[in-house]
């Protein structure tokens, strides 16, 4: 297997393998078809009982699928880009072009992230330069061997390096910087800030998604049957398990649109049995000591702060449920938290968003008054409006901005000579 995962320690090992990327992509034209083959057979390899059971596999492996990226292709690089062919634009034709070599900057607490970042530079026939956090070493590894076994023809994989370094390590990122055309950076707000202060080359492109937070609401008539409120109850713990409420697309916070009768009390009695469910279908293995001290500290303060306040949760840390009213998002305290905050009308709580909410998880019985909460949500800088249930789906736009053309050059090209072009247009 070639050696796509690995420490480095030096700036001129980056800089050498960095050349070696370019000059793969500058040589070998490659279409995304092509591309779309090898990631499905990669998608079927991750099934395997050594990586099934890694976080986020299940997403990934929707992710590459042909069915699921084809149409994405299509409409953020045109009709023509399957084949690789150029599409007509009036008397001129255009076609993608890779930048060239991408530099990933992933965070480090979602186990799937360097590979996603990775696939969007790929799916633009870029060469992908991943910094991958020494924490996601193994499960990286483990996931990048799934690729290897399954490109035989080294068509990606030659496309591919992923060194290993501490973040501290400053010379090193400043090398990768160096040697890049185009830049995904995922992360907090400082290392955010971090990244986009090096050294990049003034041509560079940068796509930034930073930290954000992503909020569920609930309308009081969506739900007439104990089935039915099981069945969002259902989802809205699966929303909250994936990732451990650590992604940007995580719920902290569930605003409950007041009714007629015990509303708050009877959904909290199936969100408890959900989670309940959720936690014995996906129990933790381990949880760090300063998770467990942060979820004591929330249920304790919450209970504290407001006689009205009441809470859900076993003895362990597994999971927490704390219930209130009001429109005031509070401070995030992850590790399957979440609030459940009481409204009159959900249009006071999602007025009350800003373009810190990343994703607004929506369970809406009437369809004309979803069409007008979203609206709303939009106004306020929400990027991501889906169904409960679905906050975590990976498609584009992301962050509200697509994930494969901002790393490709739309080539513009009108004939010099008065031919007729290969569309049609003189």
């Amino acid at each position: 297997m070639n050696e796509l995962v690995r420490t480095v320690d030096s700036p001129e090992e980056i800089s050498a393998v960095a050349g070696e990327l370019r000059q793969s992509v500058t040589t070998n034209e490659i279409t995304p078809n092509v591309i779309l083959n090898v990631f499905d057979a990669w998608a079927n390899a991750l099934g395997a009982k050594e990586t099934a059971r890694i976080p986020g596999v299940a997403f990934l492996r929707l992710w590459l699928r042909r069915s699921t990226l084809e149409p994405i292709i299509t409409r953020e690089l045109g009709p023509g880009a399957l084949q690789g062919d150029w599409t007509g634009d009036g008397r001129a034709r255009l076609k993608a072009y890779p930048v060239g070599v991408v530099g990933h900057w992933p965070a480090g607490n979602i186990e799937i992230q360097p590979i996603l970042s990775m696939t969007c530079a790929l799916l633009g026939g870029n060469a992908a330069l991943v910094r991958v956090p020494s924490g996601l070493r193994d499960v990286t590894q483990k996931l990048i061997e799934a690729l290897d076994h399954s490109d035989r023809d080294g068509v990606l994989t030659k496309r591919v390096f992923m060194p290993v370094f501490e973040h501290t390590r400053v010379a090193l990122h400043e090398a990768m910087a160096r040697t890049v055309d185009g830049a995904m950076i995922w992360g907090g707000s400082e290392a955010v800030l971090q990244v986009r202060a090096l050294p990049f080359p003034h041509w560079a492109r940068l796509a930034v998604f930073g930290p954000r937070i992503s909020v569920a609401a609930v309308e009081a008539d969506c739900f007439h049957t104990a089935r039915e409120l099981e069945s969002w109850c259902l989802r809205i713990a699966r929303d909250v398990w994936q990732f451990d409420q650590q992604a940007c697309s995580s719920p902290h916070v569930l605003f409950l649109e007041k009714k007629e009768g015990p509303s708050v009390g009877e959904f909290v009695q199936a969100l408890t049995a959900a989670f309940e469910l959720e936690n014995n279908l996906h129990p933790r293995a381990t949880i760090p000591a300063a998770l467990t001290s942060a979820i004591c500290q929330a249920r304790a303060s919450w209970l504290l702060d407001d006689i009205a306040h009441s809470a859900v949760f076993p003895q362990s840390p597994d999971w927490t449920i704390l219930v209130g009213r009001g429109t005031e998002i509070p401070k995030p305290t992850q590790g399957r938290t979440l609030t459940i905050l009481e409204v009159d009308s959900l249009v006071d709580s999602i007025e009350k968003l800003d373009g810190n909410v990343q994703t607004l998880g929506l369970a809406i019985a009437d369809p004309a008054r979803e069409a007008m909460l979203a609206c709303l949500a939009a106004r306020k800088g929400v990027d991501r409006i889906v169904k409960l249930g679905r906050m975590h789906v990976f498609a584009p736009p992301w962050d509200g901005v697509d994930l494969i053309r901002p790393m490709v050059r739309i080539v513009r090209h009108v004939c010099s000579n008065g031919m007729t072009n290969k569309d049609g247009e003189d």
